[in-house]
């Protein structure tokens, strides 16, 4: 009996890097140092046989959305600079990184906590009269606009778990971010939310999002 190979269905990038930082935010909830076998910290070599064994990731995809994670601040590179005598007598430079969870990448698994920074330390909020609340997806608002901001949170995860393209998603969730930056302020600015909308409320057209659409499109009519 001929034994058939098994076809190995690709991952979308979004539920790669799903297990990518939770794999980052594992390995530092059980690390006993900040590097090496037990560490925090892990070379790229180690993250890509890893998650070969445990989620049959390819290498391309595990450097690909490395990159992302890196990019975006979820993850960080740790790079550890050491130096070697060579035969010649010279000294020549050796560098080996390490990747490691940040901060933001922890709050992005078990979401903002007591502990997690806010886009307006420093600020004295108090002192501008406002009543600025934090959503879910970590964004700060006026407190006034909590509705709004939660439905516009609530759209931006139907579109990340959507199957459209992460460049769509990438322009949708930018958008939405630029219209949750105006709901901050006392009076948003009507131009710039009114240009953003216009963007956003083209998700309706993805499977699963126009219901969150049609929810924000509502209640963001009286900022246009």
């Amino acid at each position: 009996m001929i034994k058939r190979k098994e076809v190995r269905i690709p991952q979308t990038n979004t539920a790669i890097r799903h297990i990518m930082l939770q794999y980052f935010y594992e390995r530092n909830k059980n690390a006993t140092s900040a590097r090496g076998k037990k560490g925090a910290a892990v070379k790229i070599s180690d993250v890509k046989r890893e998650l070969k064994t445990t989620n049959a990731l390819t290498q391309q995809e595990v450097q690909s959305n490395l990159t992302y994670l890196t990019s975006q601040g979820w993850v960080e590179e740790d790079s550890v600079e050491k130096s070697f005598k060579a035969p010649s007598g010279s000294l020549i430079p050796s560098s080996t990184s390490f990747y490691k969870i940040t901060a933001a990448g922890i709050d992005k698994i078990e979401g903002p906590g007591e502990f997690t920074m806010h886009k307006f330390h420093g600020i004295k909020i108090e002192a501008t009269g406002q009543n600025i609340i934090t959503l879910g997806d970590g964004n700060q608002i006026d407190a006034r606009f909590g509705d709004l901001g939660q439905s516009l949170a609530d759209l931006r995860d139907a579109i990340t778990q959507s199957e459209v393209s992460d460049t769509q998603k990438m322009n949708l969730v930018a958008d939405i971010e630029t219209i949750q930056s105006q709901l901050a302020k006392p009076e948003p600015n009507r131009g710039i939310l009114k240009v953003a909308w216009e963007m956003v409320k083209g998700a309706a057209s993805i499977d699963g999002c126009v219901t969150f659409v049609q929810k924000v499109s509502g209640l963001i009519a009286g900022f246009l």
